[in-house]
């Protein structure tokens, strides 16, 4: 397998950025921008185009050398990856990156600083990365990875070389299912339909029992509302099972992260921590982050279940169109109800029903609550 094989549905980029990599290193720009909507594998081009830039045959090897699995694992001491799951990144972590950027790389040609989901800083951490950005140290390259080069400031999108990536086809994405993770043709082939094109979700679709059966689930139930009390009790269901579920993730990973902790520094699960590793133990369970963690996990969790809902009504609209045949179903096992939904909307219903969706989001976005925005949403979607 080559350094690029993890990335689906991508081959223009992959052909681009591989041929980069092999080419003349004077010639290499600094500071990139990769862009591509959730789950288009934006962070996983900018580790693999590292993995390539960072190995002696520039990735183009049937395997990937010892410093491109280095790279790919995230040990790599030259190549340094923030990412987050808190709501915004902080200003602290970005200048310790750029501290970390004008150091010389130790085993590599280049020190590579890759940040996920850039859109996270807030506009004064973002002024604080600006002139790194424009003149990089030397020796130093900058991968940053957004949804779209308008969710960045106009100062980073003029400094930066931007690559866009593709939505990936529902049939790649399946594929990947099957080949990498083993997932039987046919769950893979309805994750990858009801995932819309992104791989994370097409994966835990297929992965986790549970949460395939709640987005069933949310699909009736929307399908099914008939009154303003069928709305608010939804809304509470929705709204409830998304901060339990954010919890349970950030607690396994706080349990992960613990038993990692133990492991590196040699102790037993019931071994006492000594004295001077308390201050570091204690850091990686801190009530603040774990509280943040579940908020942004369960923005995550709400904003997929937007993503479903308004599936429904898209898929409303290409019944109404007569556009099935064109770009199919997302909800195929709906396929009845929906249509009986497309009768009794007009073509201008479902378009404001989408556009309620979309108001939604921003009202998420906006630190709405999560529950009056549900109960809103679903009350304005009642017919």
């Amino acid at each position: 397998m080559s350094v690029w094989d993890s990335i689906v549905g991508q081959q223009p980029v992959v052909s681009q950025l591989s041929a980069i990599a092999a080419g003349d290193p004077a010639a290499i720009a600094q500071s990139w921008l990769i862009c591509g909507p959730p789950g288009s594998g934006r962070s996983n081009v900018a580790k693999a185009f590292a993995a390539a830039l960072e190995s002696p045959d520039h990735g183009l090897g049937d395997e990937p050398t010892r410093a491109a699995h280095l790279v790919l694992a995230g040990t790599h001491p030259d190549v340094t990856v923030l990412s987050t799951d808190k709501v915004t990144i902080g200003i602290d972590e970005v200048r310790e990156l750029i501290g970390m950027s004008e150091q010389m790389p130790s085993i590599s040609p280049w020190r590579i600083i890759i940040i996920e989901d850039v859109d996270r800083m807030l506009e004064r951490t973002t002024n604080v990365l600006l002139k790194e950005i424009e003149e990089p140290a030397e020796h130093t390259i900058w991968l940053l990875c957004a949804p779209s080069a308008q969710d960045v400031l106009p100062t980073i999108r003029s400094r930066t070389r931007i690559v866009n990536l593709a939505v990936p086809s529902n049939a790649a994405v399946a594929r990947f299912l099957e080949q990498h993770d083993g997932v039987d043709p046919a769950l893979a082939s309805r994750a990858a339909r009801l995932a819309e094109g992104h791989i994370g979700i097409a994966r835990l679709y297929a992965g986790n029992d549970q949460v395939l059966a709640d987005r069933d689930e949310l699909v009736v139930g929307v399908l099914g509302m008939r009154r303003a009390s069928d709305a608010v009790l939804l809304a509470g269901r929705m709204t409830d099972s998304a901060k339990a579920q954010a919890q349970s993730d950030v607690d396994r990973q706080a349990q992960q992260d613990e038993r990692e902790f133990r492991r590196v520094n040699g102790l037993g699960e019931k071994d006492r921590i000594p004295p001077k590793l308390r201050s570091a133990y204690h850091a990686i369970s801190k009530k603040d982050d774990l509280k943040r963690r579940a908020t942004r996990r369960t923005r995550d969790v709400l904003d997929r279940a937007l993503t479903t809902v308004a599936s429904v009504y898209r898929d409303v609209a290409v019944i109404q169109n007569n556009a099935d045949d064109a770009v199919g179903l997302i909800n195929l096992e709906n396929r009845t109800a929906i249509t009986e939904l497309s009768v009794r909307l007009t073509r201008r219903d479902a378009v404001r029903r989408l556009e309620d969706i979309a108001t939604a989001r921003r009202r998420l976005a906006g630190n709405g609550n999560p529950l009056l925005v549900f109960e809103a949403l679903f009350c304005a979607l009642l017919v």
